[in-house]
């Protein structure tokens, strides 16, 4: 496994008027190579959840491993812990600071030791994958450029690092439907071609569902449902009550079926709804 959680708690403002059990108790394996949906409503605990897994935020108590290696221990090697986990914060173009694309994406890679040739490699490898152009792009200031852009380039930085597992938390937020649409296919492309275990934490139902292979909800510092997609977006009165839905999509087809349509509904995407749809109309037709 990748990731070894084992009874994990987080508390702030631990004995004070304050305290606040933000984690509860949280057991989790994750192997590599998953792809996981990580949702819950605001303040369930999923962001403090992520920010344990490199070390950001230290437990109350429990212990977590990543790649068997108790990242709490004393004299663990932070700087690899944070390169074997990159975490990629909401609105991640607010914490570039470089004066270039380049110096920005070199920027962790350099911290590492990584000789010059290697830190260049990396460079134009990660502005490849995130779809940025090199030539064009590497001696541009990053605050120049749109707010997608901007998205990729942070996003490039911490692929420059070769990480072994990929946070992304809400990694869409704020673009517009095309920029939406265009790292998300990045995204994917990038777990297709490097097979790195990822983690989305989303409010996006439809992202989920387009993306991710197992899905984790949380509710209250705990986690409540996990299971793959079909399963997780089958309980509708379960994800209702935790202040979730489900993707659009997938209760269109509910609906349907519900007026006497013979059709599927653990639909998840509009392309399995199109398939879906020409196969009972076809069917019909048929009949």
């Amino acid at each position: 496994m990748i990731i070894e959680i084992n009874k994990l708690n987080y508390i702030y403002n631990q004995e004070t008027p304050f305290e606040r059990h933000a984690l509860n108790d949280i057991n989790l394996q994750v192997a590599e190579g998953e792809f996981i949906g990580l949702i819950g409503h605001t303040g369930s605990g999923k962001s403090t959840l992520v920010q344990h897994l490199n070390r950001l935020m230290k437990p109350s108590s429990g212990g977590i491993k990543i790649d068997g290696e108790d990242i709490n221990a004393k004299g663990v090697d932070i700087k690899k812990i944070r390169q074997k986990v990159g975490l990629v914060f909401q609105y991640p173009e607010y914490q570039l600071f470089e004066e270039t694309v380049y110096g920005d994406i070199g920027f962790g890679p350099k911290n590492l030791g990584l000789d010059e040739e290697e830190v260049h490699e990396r460079i134009k490898e990660s502005m490849e994958v995130v779809g940025l152009h090199y030539e064009d792009l590497k001696d541009r200031s990053p605050f120049e450029l749109s707010g997608g852009q901007k998205r990729r380039v942070a996003l490039a930085g911490v692929i420059a690092m070769k990480p072994r597992v990929l946070v992304l938390d809400e990694p869409t937020a704020g673009l517009d439907p095309r920029g939406r649409d265009e790292i998300l296919e990045e995204i994917q492309a990038l777990y297709n071609r490097e097979n790195i275990t990822i983690i989305l934490v989303s409010h996006n139902m439809e992202e989920v569902a387009r993306l991710v292979d197992r899905i984790l909800v949380m509710d209250k510092g705990s986690i409540a449902m996990d299971g793959k997609p079909r399963e997780i977006f089958k309980e509708v009165e379960q994800l209702e009550e935790l202040g979730l839905g489900i993707p659009q999509i997938t209760r269109f087809m509910r609906e349907y079926r519900n007026k006497g349509n013979d059709v599927r509904s653990d639909i998840l995407t509009v392309e399995e709804a199109k398939i879906e749809l020409i196969r009972y109309l076809r069917s019909k037709k048929d009949a």
